[in-house]
């Protein structure tokens, strides 16, 4: 196996692996935004107030989209159980 074919294997590994996260993130990350300035502006400081909610928002996004989440995980195993014989050879 090159150097190259390694590079393109990682490449398509963390591609897939953004593709994935990337929403999950963006939805724990905007979640934490608004809580944050919601707590700033009421003057709450209380810790459960940012992470019940996040974790709950994190959980349901992962469950609705847990088809499309496999259904990309098992399309990139095949095309990669696929393509294996041009790595070995």
């Amino acid at each position: 196996m090159s150097t190259d074919q390694v590079a393109e294997l990682m490449r398509q590994l963390l591609r897939e692996a953004m593709i994935l996260g990337g929403p999950v993130l963006l939805a724990a990350s905007v979640t934490s935004f608004l809580l944050s300035l919601v707590q700033t502006l009421t003057s709450l400081q209380e810790q459960t107030l940012t992470t019940v909610p996040r974790l709950l928002i994190v959980v349901a996004l992962m469950l609705i989209g847990m088809p499309w989440f496999l259904g990309r995980l098992v399309t990139y195993t095949v095309r990669l159980f696929c393509d294996f014989h041009r790595f070995l050879g």
